[in-house]
């Protein structure tokens, strides 16, 4: 039976080993993908989706919405996402419908 001490030296190397092996396999990895940019002609741009890739979450992701509701007393506005402001809460609590509300 081995000792503690073999045990962790035995876990030592085995830590190095995988960390060695972990290197290995991302630079082959980055090797295969260079090589790809390079067959394809693509560049970083292409594949981080910034070059227009017609991809519809990337083509929103970070727009304005067009506010749905008006508070007609004070004009302000709310897309209808997230949590409703304290002006729709209160318009609700007093019988008014969002229907009422909308733009």
């Amino acid at each position: 039976m081995a000792t503690y001490q073999e045990l962790l030296a035995q876990k030592a190397d085995l830590e190095k080993q995988i960390e060695n092996a972990r290197k290995q396999e991302l630079s082959d990895a980055i090797a295969q993908i260079r090589s790809l940019m390079s067959q394809y002609g693509l560049s970083v741009a292409d594949i981080a989706g910034k070059a227009g890739s017609g991809g519809k979450a990337s083509a929103t992701k970070g727009s304005k919405v067009a506010p749905k509701y008006r508070n007609q007393a004070t004009g302000e506005t709310w897309t209808g996402r997230g949590r409703q402001p304290k002006w729709v809460e209160q318009a609700l609590a007093s019988g008014k419908s969002l229907d009422q509300l909308a733009i």
